[in-house]
């Protein structure tokens, strides 16, 4: 059964925020290196729209980047598949690869998982939260940032679990920035 990853950047104040975060090259490193193993990749529809079409036109653009955002731009866009989960979502940006599902997350994720392939990498908010309350979420890539936003979108402030989730820590790096990621697996 393929494995459904939750990744995402947050500040030690559990703040999710893109704009609150800085852009570490070690961080697209450590999240390239992840999709690399992803042939799915899943969002709700505000998530979609902030990665999609920047990443792929990032990867067809050849512009002057950092390096480290080039190779984070070409795995995103070697993705084969994209699972948008939006109810107002009226078209794709990729629509080659992009499927919209306007109802039933769980249902389509239990059947994502029982197909043949690699990885299932989800990101957002809203999203995992829903999911995480039903659990169908494997794994947890969290990458710390030595940073207290004071303000923004925390995580999993909406959630509503009917028992506590246990998970263990499987793996932690520290990088140079200062950064942590924390992959956590359920138990």
């Amino acid at each position: 059964m393929r494995k459904v990853i939750f990744g995402i950047n947050v500040t030690l104040d559990g703040c999710c925020d893109h704009t609150k975060a800085n852009p570490y090259e070690e961080v697209h490193r450590y999240f390239a290196e992840l999709l690399r193993d992803t042939d799915t990749l899943v969002y709700g529809r505000k998530t979609y729209q902030l990665m999609v079409p920047f990443w792929p036109d990032m990867a067809k653009s050849n512009s002057e980047q950092p390096s480290s955002m080039s190779d984070f731009a070409e795995a995103f866009d070697s993705v084969p598949e994209i699972v948008v989960f939006s109810r107002t979502l009226g078209s794709a940006s990729e629509p080659d690869k992009t499927t919209i599902v306007r109802d039933d997350p769980q249902g389509e994720i239990l059947r994502l998982k029982q197909m043949p392939g690699r990885n299932i990498l989800l990101g957002g908010v809203d999203l995992p939260s829903q999911l995480i309350e039903h659990d169908l979420i494997d794994e947890y890539h969290f990458v710390v940032q030595p940073i207290i936003a004071g303000e923004g979108r925390r995580l999993f402030d909406d959630i509503s679990l009917p028992e506590k989730l246990q998970l263990k820590l499987a793996e932690s790096k520290t990088f140079d920035s200062g950064c942590v990621a924390l992959r956590f697996v359920k138990q």
